[in-house]
């Protein structure tokens, strides 16, 4: 007899966790949007909640009958039994608290309307993609089945910029895989020779070297200065890439005046083809501003000459259509009452009504949080740059917490509002995010935006000296004299930031 023991232990803790509801979810997902990208998200719903519809707010209907509160409790008995223990909906409450009217939302210091924006609903005239553009001038080349097979894959195979970077052996396999047909290395590279020379030329080059070389190859211009920035480009890549002026001139013999030329030449070259597509690709780029501000000065007053001017925000919704819970599926409900059908078919349509009625007005309710939420984020900024706003420059330093804790919201739900949101302003189109940066401390003590002291590296870097470029270090002490307490270290960072060159690249030739 076989006897086993085993002890068992029941250990009981006790923990909390967190867990966002659907409506939060939602909510969030929809902060984070664009405004271009939030007319796209309710067309989607739209199109998927049939209880959810385009419209202003025009009241209850006449024919749609309130409930009948006082209705016996022995027909009240014979009703289905309820979806769950709310089953009845409250078509008074949905209808009055669901709609969106889709106005646009303005600041409290002052609001002005969008004007008149009917150009808005105009359709986007239709533009070929350079990919479409590139298909059709490969049709004109003289190309036998494989060659087209093969031209396929090199331009499906284009980056954004226009390089062709996938390995040639790869587009060989893939072509005998998919398609039964056996081609060669050697064969690829014919028909990328031969793609290389549409328009824009240059484009499925391999590299930046191979881009400039074919560009300057196919010019029709026959100049001294071409033939050596060929010759440059062809055997004295690397000293080129490093900007080895004394030692091109000798590789190269010829003088300061002829390099210059040279590098004139090279510069007018497209170095990435594929951004010089048309205007659907060019759409990618466009920015639709989210917001407005605007400041109006005060009018001269003698009685009140300390007038403060406002700040008139709008927030850009204008293309975000009204939205309704539709009214027809109040009377569907109702009929369901008096309908003599199956009990069950009954009881699953009335809770697909719940159910989307529920959807939709979750979804309504987020949109609306949705406005009042980048509102006031938008309010605060101004509030704490109201110097930029006014003139274009004095940015104070801020940081997302001081915003979080003047709306009362979590640091993570401004972080979801300010990215990828942008304002209209008098000096231009700034993202949310241009807004905030750290503090830095000056010599004499006080606080100054990291964006401050960029300006002042871009400032520096602008006006140095081109034959001798400054270093990190001399920046940095040209920062000091400037009264900036700014480190080597911090310099070289923001340097990269501003996609600023290090100093030997940013040499030019005496």
């Amino acid at each position: 007899m076989l006897k086993s023991s085993q002890n068992q232990q029941m250990n009981q803790q006790q923990s909390q966790q967190q867990r966002l509801s659907p409506q939060q979810i939602q909510y969030i997902k929809l902060l984070q949007l664009p405004t271009v990208a939030l007319e796209e998200r309710i067309k989607e719903e739209l199109e998927e909640n049939p209880l959810l519809e385009e419209g202003e707010d025009e009241g209850l209907s006449d024919e749609f009958e309130q409930f009948d509160e006082d209705q016996p409790q022995s027909e009240q008995d014979d009703e289905l039994e309820p979806v769950d223990e709310n089953e009845e909906i409250d078509w008074d409450e949905y209808m009055e608290n669901t709609e969106y009217d889709g106005e646009n939302y303005g600041s409290s210091r002052g609001y002005s309307g969008g004007g008149d924006e009917s150009w808005r609903d105009l359709p986007n005239p239709y533009h070929e993609s350079l990919l479409e553009e590139l298909e059709q001038q490969v049709g004109l080349l003289n190309l036998n089945e494989e060659q087209k097979l093969i031209a396929d894959q090199i331009l499906g195979s284009l980056d954004e910029d226009g390089y062709f970077r996938r390995e040639i052996e790869a587009v060989v396999d893939n072509i005998a895989f998919n398609h039964g047909t056996l081609t060669d290395a050697e064969e690829v590279e014919k028909v990328r020779k031969q793609i290389q020379q549409l328009d824009p030329q240059g484009i499925a080059s391999r590299d930046l070297r191979d881009c400039l070389l074919t560009q300057l190859e196919l010019s029709e211009e026959d100049s001294e200065a071409k033939q050596l920035a060929i010759k440059m480009l062809r055997d004295h890549w690397n000293l080129f890439e490093k900007k080895h002026f004394s030692k091109l001139k000798n590789r190269l013999d010829t003088d300061s005046e002829m390099l210059k030329e040279v590098f004139e030449v090279v510069k007018g070259l497209d170095p990435k083809p594929g951004g010089t597509g048309n205007a659907v690709d060019d759409t990618k780029n466009y920015i639709e501003p989210d917001f407005e501000v605007r400041y109006q000065p005060p009018t001269v007053d003698e009685e009140d000459p300390d007038e403060e001017g406002d700040f008139i925000i709008e927030l850009n919704d204008g293309n975000v259509p009204p939205l309704r819970i539709s009214p027809r599926y109040k009377k569907m409900w109702n009929e369901l009452k008096d309908e003599d059908s199956d009990r069950k078919q009954k009881k699953e349509t009335k809770s697909f009504i719940k159910s989307k009625m529920e959807s939709a007005q979750w979804f309504i309710d987020s949109i609306r949080q949705r406005q009042n939420t980048l509102m006031n984020t938008m309010q605060t900024i101004v509030a704490l740059q109201e110097e930029f706003f006014k003139h274009g420059e004095g940015l104070k330093p801020m940081i997302l917490k001081d915003i979080a804790d003047r709306v009362n919201l979590d640091i993570s739900t401004i972080s979801r509002v300010v990215n990828g949101k942008y304002v209209q302003t008098h000096f231009g189109v700034f993202e949310l995010k241009y807004f905030f940066s750290e503090a830095l401390e000056t010599t004499t003590g006080e606080e100054v935006s990291s964006r401050e002291v960029k300006n002042a590296v871009q400032n520096i870097v602008d006006n140095e000296d081109k034959q001798s470029p400054l270093s990190d270090k001399a920046i940095a002490d040209k920062l000091k004299e400037q009264d900036y307490k700014v480190a080597r270290r911090t310099v070289s960072k923001y340097r990269e930031k501003l996609n600023i060159p290090v100093a030997r690249l940013r040499k030019q030739i005496a």
